[in-house]
């Protein structure tokens, strides 16, 4: 057992009828026995110390989960609550068939390490195939049209249409109004209902009268006038005190 230089290296297996000399041992955790690959687990060196600890799970044939055994119960019991409760046969193929990749007889199975998925086409290839023209890839995918899509264009369209011959609709009764303003037809200013005989003097009055600077503001104030001398105040209490004051206290004419 180990060799000059290192004559402690590996132990023998603590098996009777095995004994195989094993340079990296597998020491047990409850009977702190030496044990070779083979002879590891509680079951194979049947270890008097396993107790509950000892795990043993079976695959399902039929949805490929692991089934645990427990311990000191039936086996077949533990199998009957899986298959009354848990059991999905469906689950089988999603962990037994492997993903391949994508491409004519191409049989890479498609892994962690070996998946590109590709920015155009978004389907996963293996290495060898992750290039656009090594898979014939047809390009970004196009959203498909959905009729709620078609029908939102088309009651855009109807809107479009309806403006349009509204406006349509509107300019021509201006021009009649305009028309018409010379046979008699009064003009009203929307502001201060000031009548005109036609569209030019309507419009030269809401210039001259009604439009303002946009750089300055105009603001609108009551101004109290003395009576007795014409005299304007903002303030009416600077107009009492003007009138107490410059005309003995009366405000009468």
């Amino acid at each position: 057992m180990g060799t000059p230089e290192f004559p402690d290296l590996g132990r023998h297996c603590s098996v009777q009828h095995c004994k195989q000399i094993d340079f990296l041992p597998f020491t047990c955790d409850r009977c702190d026995l030496s044990y070779c690959l083979e002879h590891r687990s509680y079951i194979k060196h049947q270890c008097s110390k396993a107790g509950n600890n000892d795990v043993t799970v079976v695959i399902c044939p039929l949805c490929a989960k692991g089934v645990r055994l427990i311990p000191n119960e039936d086996p077949n019991i533990s199998w009957e609550n899986h298959v009354n409760t848990e059991c999905d046969p469906s689950n089988y193929d999603k962990v037994t068939k492997k993903k391949k990749c994508p491409v004519r007889r191409c049989k890479e199975v498609l892994t962690f390490s070996n998946t590109i998925k590709c920015k155009d086409c978004s389907v996963d290839h293996c290495l060898k195939h992750r290039f656009g023209l090594d898979h014939d890839c047809p390009g970004p995918k196009k959203p498909a049209t959905t009729s709620s899509s078609f029908w939102a264009t088309s009651l855009l369209n109807v809107a479009s249409s309806f403006r349009e011959n509204r406006q349509v609709a509107r300019d021509g009764a201006g021009l009649r109004r305009s028309s018409s303003g010379s046979a008699g037809q009064m003009e009203e200013c929307p502001q201060c209902r000031v009548k005109f005989s036609s569209v030019t003097a309507l419009v030269e009055h809401v210039k001259k009268m009604h439009e303002r600077n946009s750089q300055s503001r105009v603001l609108k104030m009551s101004i109290d006038v003395c009576p007795k001398c014409g005299r304007g105040f903002r303030d009416p209490v600077s107009l009492v005190e003007h009138v107490e004051k410059d005309h003995g206290g009366t405000s009468k004419a």
